[in-house]
């Protein structure tokens, strides 16, 4: 005999509030240690257990599945860290943001530590479609080449305006005109560093291993020992005005890299 399961909220679908008019509230943490290698996948079950934890009050979706609503940034490549990760959560009740800052700490792991938390307009585009603009740094350690080298290759790759490679079975392609902002390349202790400012849109993004590759297979450097690639920012652009994830929304902002 069959027994029917219990929805996690008893009310009709019809009957819940719209999702734009819910608190909207964004979680700024960090992507660190051996967390790094976690999957997109695995990360967003990791923090919404966090949240659930917590204890915050989540609200659930009107789909058939009924999930927690949640949005996150653009993900991270695999073995990427990051100083900067993003996701919005939405709120059947709003509480002080600082409140649920700490509420979340006690309950996520500390790869993922939660840095800040504001409440942002309800009625923003998607995270991960929003903020389209990113920079990063790559540490290549143990490298045979010099940073003018390294410096020279990229700007070859960025000349040739295309990168194709394969990923996993598939080939793919990426505009490098398109999402290539800016580069500098500087002398670290250990080897080269670069700074990458690159720009995503529905089309596609640029990985920066995947240009730092390109560079290295195009001028015939030698792979470095290790390399070490760390999201440090993410930003919206409006029109050459870079927002900040927290706002002000819509102020004149730097654009680095440039």
């Amino acid at each position: 005999m069959s027994r029917t399961q219990p929805q996690p909220c008893p009310a009709r679908p019809q009957d819940l509030p719209v999702k734009a008019d819910l608190a909207r509230l964004r979680v700024e943490y960090v992507k660190d240690s051996r967390l790094a290698y976690l999957g997109h996948l695995d990360l967003i079950s990791t923090v919404e257990r966090s949240v659930r934890r917590a204890a915050l009050p989540f609200s659930i979706g009107n789909g058939f599945a009924r999930r927690m609503r949640i949005q996150f940034s653009s993900a991270l490549p695999v073995g990427a860290s990051s100083a900067c990760e993003y996701f919005d959560l939405r709120l059947e009740e709003r509480l002080d943001a600082g409140v649920a800052l700490e509420m979340l700490r006690r309950s996520t792991p500390s790869a993922l530590a939660p840095l800040r938390a504001a409440y942002v307009p309800g009625r923003l585009p998607a995270l991960e479609a929003w903020l389209d603009r990113a920079s990063w740094e790559l540490r290549c350690a143990g490298a045979r080449f010099s940073a003018a080298e390294l410096a020279e290759a990229i700007e070859r790759v960025r000349q040739s305006g295309q990168i194709t490679y394969l990923r996993g079975e598939r080939e793919k392609r990426v505009d490098v005109c398109a999402t290539l902002v800016g580069f500098e390349v500087s002398d670290g202790a250990e080897g080269p560093v670069v700074a990458l400012e690159t720009r995503s849109s529905s089309s596609g993004a640029l990985r920066p291993r995947v240009l730092l590759d390109a560079a290295l297979a195009a001028s015939g450097l030698c792979e470095p020992g290790s390399v070490r690639v760390r999201r440090t920012a993410q930003h919206h652009d409006e029109n050459g005005r870079l927002m900040e994830p927290f706002g002000p929304f819509c102020e004149l902002g730097p654009t680095p890299l440039s």
